[in-house]
């Protein structure tokens, strides 16, 4: 019915016989509609095995007997992150090796090539188009494939992201799809569809260097996999390993009941628009986003790259960078941040000779001892890598950051400031922890920094370590972790406060912050593109619109509470002095040009 109603739509609105629409729906059937082909699969995991063998040193799995357990159970719906076009290629080959049906697999119209297209919808792939919007018969003959998909218990597959991610940092999750999906149920929840969020993990991705260019302002290419084989005929050195973690499974039905209770109780049809479900939506795609971080994959090139980004020439004493490579992976096996993560099979002290022949990093011999460094070009593109792990060093990174130029301080006000600034993090990196949650994580992970002597604890007060003392060198590089995220939300609240309340758009903030971080990132040095990315300074000012620090007057401009000091103040304690001054600095050169 609903495509049927949508071709009388059709004929009535364009003034075109019905059978002239119904020939234009069967055109977009065949237009999306995947052709799964075993003979085609078996091909491509004959090609694939020799394609992996050529380019990585192991595909490392993880958490697979959790999605046998649920599959044949629903409709799975397989969620992954979006780093490569390789995602795609190695998720179906994983689920066929180990007895798994190959999901549908949601693809952009772009991927739809002579030959290529073919290969890829008889492997499973359905095609979609960027946008559905003003055509409303493409749209219901899209909704309704997917809810055949669904109702048979067939097993699906898309990025929520939409695109790759060009930082590393896994993105905003976009409504579409999992609007669709959620729509589809709610027409026919007889048989359960079940989330797998699966995080992919590469110690090096092929499209690295297109991705750079992106961020330094290159018109984005087109995705389609002859820019894949460009990547793989220019990039000669190893891929290394890659890591598929499949996260904890959640059920649709599951989400919906703590989200609106009596959704199973209310009529729904397909042209149903209940109030409640853009929440429910908005609450699957965190979801969905947290539990694909909680399953990240700690690798040594993420890890070598976290500890040397967080000195300013991405270089370290070979001795100071393996203890700071123990400091990190040891805190985490302390405390986890999650029980989906992985680590790695090797040591930390295997892990510079790793990298350096892998190219990442590499060794200057010097008479005191060697120093490990990168050249400038993988000093950006490492930035990549050390994204992947970001949020599971946050917290503990936080906490450093209060002893960057404070001596003491008290227990109470360390957890209040870190959780403070935690709402704004966690939604940037979408953290594990809901906001009002946070505080008794931040506890443990003082108590961590004090079990391993990054802080000394005496009643009520903490203390950094002596200074000079290699406790307090290594307290002061992993605080070094969070400091670029920290400095950018003072950058956009001391725009904010410059120019005074009700007297900037959102978009207009964003676009200024944006090009002081540019500015500042020239200025300093700063080798990590997207500390000037426009879509994380979008996060933040929302951020604050939710916690209603900023709200937008009846003009369409931004006016900020009182409470906005608190934010102010939890930098001030934070940030090194001669760092907001830059930033201060910077902001009223850049006024007064």
């Amino acid at each position: 019915p609903p495509v049927r109603n949508a071709i009388r739509e059709a004929a009535r609105k364009e003034k075109i016989p019905e059978a002239k629409a119904e020939a234009r729906a069967l055109k977009y059937a065949d237009e999306i509609a995947s052709n799964l082909s075993i003979a085609t699969i078996r091909f491509l995991e004959i090609l694939l095995t020799w394609v992996w063998n050529k380019i990585y040193n192991g595909v490392r799995v993880h958490g697979l007997d959790r999605v046998k357990e649920e599959a044949g159970k629903g409709a799975v719906v397989y969620v992954p992150c979006h780093r490569s076009h390789i995602d795609y290629l190695l998720l179906s080959y994983v689920l066929y090796k180990n007895g798994l049906s190959v999901p549908h697999i949601a693809a952009g119209i772009n991927l739809n090539m002579p030959i290529v297209g073919g290969i890829l919808r008889r492997g499973g792939a359905f095609f979609m188009r960027r946008s559905f919007r003003n055509n409303k018969l493409y749209a219901a003959v899209f909704n309704e494939y997917m809810h055949s998909i669904f109702t048979r218990g067939y097993p699906m597959e898309y990025f929520v992201e939409g695109g790759r991610s060009r930082t590393g940092r896994t993105l905003p999750p976009r409504a579409g799809m999992l609007l669709m999906t959620v729509r589809s149920f709610l027409r026919d929840h007889n048989k359960p569809i079940i989330f797998v969020p699966v995080y992919i993990g590469y110690e090096k991705v092929m499209e690295a260097r297109t991705y750079l260019g992106e961020l330094k302002g290159k018109k984005k290419e087109k995705e389609n996999v002859f820019g894949l084989i460009r990547s793989v005929r220019n990039l000669r050195n190893t891929f290394g390993q890659v890591s598929l973690n499949f996260g904890e499974p959640f059920r649709l039905g599951d989400l919906l009941d703590r989200v609106h209770p009596q959704w199973r109780e209310e009529p729904f049809d397909p042209e149903s628009r209940p109030a409640w479900l853009p929440g429910a939506v908005e609450s699957l795609a965190d979801e969905i986003a947290v539990r694909i971080n909680n399953a990240t994959a700690l690798n040594p090139v993420n890890m070598i790259a976290t500890a040397l980004h967080a000195t300013p020439r991405q270089a370290m004493d070979e001795r100071l960078l393996k203890e700071q490579l123990e400091t990190q992976i040891n805190l985490l096996r302390a405390l986890p941040y999650s029980p989906d993560m992985s680590f790695p099979d090797t040591e930390p002290a295997t892990w510079v000779d790793y990298c350096a022949d892998m190219g990442v990093v590499h060794r200057q011999s010097q008479k005191l001892g060697d120093i490990i460094l990168m050249d400038d070009l993988n000093a950006i593109l490492t930035t990549y890598y050390r994204n992947n792990v970001l949020h599971t060093l946050a917290l503990p990174a936080m906490i450093a950051c209060l002893f960057e130029n404070n001596a003491a301080v008290s227990r109470e006000r360390a957890v209040w400031l870190v959780s403070a600034t935690y709402p704004y993090v966690r939604s940037e990196l979408f953290m594990r922890w809901p906001d009002e949650e946070v505080d008794p994580v931040i506890e443990s992970w003082i108590d961590v920094l004090v079990d391993q002597g990054l802080l000394i604890a005496e009643g009520d007060q903490l203390y950094r370590p002596a200074t000079g003392s290699r406790e307090s060198v290594r307290l002061s590089y992993l605080a070094q972790v969070i400091i670029p995220t920290l400095e950018r939300y003072y950058i956009a609240i001391a725009i904010l406060r410059k120019h005074g309340s009700g007297t900037l758009t959102a978009s207009r903030l964003e676009e200024l912050s944006t090009l002081m971080a540019e500015r500042m990132s020239i200025l300093y040095g700063l080798n990590a593109p997207e500390f000037f990315d426009k879509m994380l300074f979008r996060n933040f000012i929302a951020k604050l619109r939710k916690k209603e620090l900023l709200s937008v007057n009846e003009d369409g401009q931004l006016a900020y509470s009182e409470r906005i000091e608190e934010v102010m103040d939890a930098a001030r304690f934070v940030l090194d002095p001669a760092v907001r001054q830059s930033i201060l600095t910077i902001t009223t050169q850049a006024e007064t040009d």
